[in-house]
């Protein structure tokens, strides 16, 4: 086993601020006449003129009637790939009022855990006493003693570690109106020792101005209680605002300031959980500048990068599935998508070749030794271990085919560009053939003369899951390097088999994921926006289909008897643009410049159809065509950058999608998908992943015996 504890932040921030203004995303309002209740689009009103932590907080405006309702629900920012395990015993709510409030004038309190399990709701000030006028207020509430301190009976059942959600809700029906701010919402421990020493100032303070956005990094502070860091921009070198809070954890921040030509400078401190704040660090300034597109696409490189080279699990120096998230939670294919972004940072000379080939033999070191199974890699790995993490369920206990494939390809990329005759280098080619070898791709056929390969295999379930590879989708790499390979080659036979397979199975397969019987046969030969398919299943699935396998891939200039992979990829992603302009169900933001439908965090599926469109947009959908669609990628991009500024852009580029329907614009990235940008950029402007995956001696003959044979890609 394994499993970092989450940062100190993690375990203790419910909520500090909100990623856009508005409505607050991560809450839900309600009101019964003839009560009022302030609502921003059935949210909790986001206030930007008082805060504790920069830049805003939440606002209650409220009028309790006579047989009224109102009620505010306050959510945890949960998503998949994070741990909440809050690791005090007592609520802490910052609140200010204008007015002085008394005790009876106030709303009630409640709380839930993630199970739904709920406690009796309190007086807000009911362990305070009246708030004074003027003045931040922490309200503590011991909530592991909700219930029996109230009068309740069922304390046992509720989980304060996993405190999901907050409720203020309608007290005595005074008919005043009242208005409340609150902010830095907490779980502390009641018994924790007083401190006032505040942490060490942050040192090494950089600032680099970009075209609309300032990039601020630091040097971590070595605080055993250390909370969050404050930014602080000042315009004249002279007065100083607060603007932004980070995570401890983090050691870089974003200002976006939305135009080219302006100086500013920055000072940097740290929080504590005690609320200490620390000196500001000296300051650091910089200047914003027009960029023409070469060094756009240069600073949208850079930026996606660096999650995967600041932001890396540190043990094994492998991607995270998700930030925020799980420290320890070591995504496999992610990791190989990393290993591609990571040739295009040292290319571009992002960083140096050195330190590219030290973390990139931290990296083979840490994967021989880490769990395989028939020679395939699990899904995830703890970071710590090389053990597998088992996240999707118990079944999940095993090999992956399909990450391993994902993996193997930025392998064999990496061999082919680590070539120099040093210690280092050698030590990474010759792994990364041991590794590629070890791979036994024949067993995942589950019989010897099996005619589609199986994604898992565990040796405690063995074929439980049984999920068979069946195109069109992101396995056609799995397909090629087990055919490919030169240990445990698969016959070429398996392409047209297992990827492209006729069965009575691969029909139905397509048909249930799809949903449509057009290109259940896999070709399909339908238009759609009066744009010709020739594979594919309906309009085409989710933009990542194009994408994973064709990051070393190169599909240009040849074809299988099925289709040109270029010029089907330059079609789909056409067609997946053509469906948000058409934008059938009215969502915002939709439009030329503004498509882009895949999977990510809070895509709820990313087909170009109805049934799957809750309005986000999937940023790497968009920006990895750019090989096929470079024009219409390019388009976005700046929409992206230019025009939605600091709500889609942050530490780490481009956040991985966005809701404008919603008003979501979480800063949150994902493994799979940030190397999409990065990688589909370089293909575009240099082919250098395809370069070096189509340079090894396997990759050729594996065309050749599938049937691939030259073509014009127009």
């Amino acid at each position: 086993m394994g499993g970092e504890p989450a940062s100190l932040y993690d375990r203790t921030v419910f909520f500090d601020s909100s990623a856009a203004s508005g409505g607050y995303y991560h809450s839900e309002a309600s009101v019964v006449p003839p009560s009022e209740l302030e609502i921003v689009g059935g949210k909790a009103p986001v206030e930007t003129g008082r805060y504790l932590s920069p830049p805003n907080g939440l606002r209650v405006k409220w009028r309790s009637g006579r047989g009224g309702d109102w009620r505010l629900s306050i959510n945890v920012a949960t998503r998949y790939g994070r741990r909440f395990d809050f690791a005090g015993d007592t609520l802490s709510i910052a609140v200010y009022s204008d007015a002085p409030l008394a005790e009876d004038d106030a709303p009630r309190l409640g709380v839930r855990d993630s199970r739904g399990h709920g406690l009796p709701d309190v007086p807000l000030l009911k362990l305070h006493g009246p708030l004074p006028a003027g003045q931040w207020v922490a309200l503590r509430f011991p909530i592991a003693r909700f219930a029996g301190q109230y009068g309740g009976t069922r304390e046992d059942e509720f989980d304060p570690r996993h405190l999901s959600t907050i409720v203020l809700a309608q007290g005595l029906d005074d008919r005043q109106e009242h208005l409340l701010y609150i902010d830095d919402i907490r779980v502390v421990r009641a018994d924790e020792p007083a401190d006032d020493e505040p942490p060490p100032a942050p040192e090494g303070v950089a600032v680099e101005g970009a075209e609309r956005h300032f990039d601020v990094a630091w040097k971590p502070v070595a605080a055993a209680d250390l909370l969050a860091y404050r930014i602080y921009r000042s315009w004249d070198g002279q007065q100083y605002e607060a603007i932004a809070t980070r995570p401890g954890h983090a050691t870089r921040a974003v200002d976006f300031v939305g135009a080219s030509g302006k100086r500013a400078q920055y000072k940097v401190s740290a929080v504590d959980a005690h609320n200490n704040e620390s000196p500001l660090s000296d300051a650091a300034g910089g200047e914003t500048r027009a960029l023409d597109d070469h060094e756009l696409l240069d600073m949208v490189q850079r930026a996606c990068f660096r999650f995967y080279w600041e932001a890396a699990n540190e043990p094994s120096g492998m991607a995270l599935e998700i930030l925020p998230g799980d420290e320890d939670l070591v995504a496999v294919g992610a990791s190989g998508f990393g290993i591609m972004a990571q040739l295009v940072a040292t290319e571009r000379q992002f960083i140096a070749r050195g330190q590219s080939a030290e973390r990139m033999l931290r990296i083979v070191r840490f994967l021989k030794a880490a769990d395989r199974f028939h020679g395939a890699w699990p899904h995830f790995l703890y970071g710590s271990t090389g053990r597998v993490n088992p996240y999707f369920g118990a079944y999940d206990d095993g090999g992956d085919l399909v990450e391993t494939a994902f993996l193997v390809q930025g392998l064999l990329a990496a061999r082919q560009y680590f070539t120099a005759d040093s210690p280092q280098e050698r030590e990474i080619r010759e792994t990364i053939t041991e590794l590629w070898r070890g791979v036994e791709w024949d067993w995942y056929r589950k019989t010897p003369d099996g005619p589609v390969l199986y994604w898992h295999w565990s040796p405690e379930h063995q074929w439980h899951i049984s999920h068979p590879l069946i195109g069109w989708n992101e396995t056609m790499i799995a397909y090629l390097l087990a055919i490919a390979s030169p240990a445990h080659a698969v016959p070429a036979e398996l392409w047209h088999t297992g990827w492209a397979g006729q069965s009575e199975q691969a029909i139905a397969y397509r048909r249930n994921w799809s949903r449509t019987a057009e290109g259940d046969h896999f070709t399909n030969g339908n238009a759609y926006y009066g744009i010709k398919l020739e594979v594919g299943c309906g309009a085409g699935g989710d933009l990542f289909f194009t994408q994973f396998s064709n990051l070393g891939f190169d599909p240009r200039g040849k074809r299988d008897q099925y289709t040109n992979y270029f010029r089907n990829n330059r079609q789909l992603a056409l067609i997946n643009r053509a469906y948000c302009i058409e934008n059938p169900l009215n969502r915002t933001g939709y439009g030329p410049d503004c498509w882009g439908r895949s999977a990510g965090i809070n895509s709820g599926g990313g087909k170009p159809n109805a049934r799957d469109d809750n309005g986000t947009i999937c940023s790497s959908a968009a920006l990895g065509c750019m090989p096929y669609a470079p024009a219409e990628s390019l388009a976005a991009l700046k929409h992206f950058y230019r025009d939605l500024g600091g709500r889609t852009w942050g530490a780490y580029g481009f956040h991985d999608g966005f809701n404008e329907t919603e008003n979501w614009f979480d800063e949150v990235y994902m493994g799979l998908n940030q190397a999409q940008i990065v990688v589909g950029i370089e293909n575009h402007r240099t082919g250098l992943l395809w370069r070096l995956f189509m340079a090894n001696p396997e990759i050729a003959p594996a065309l050749e015996a599938i049937g691939f044979v030259p073509d014009e890609d127009e």
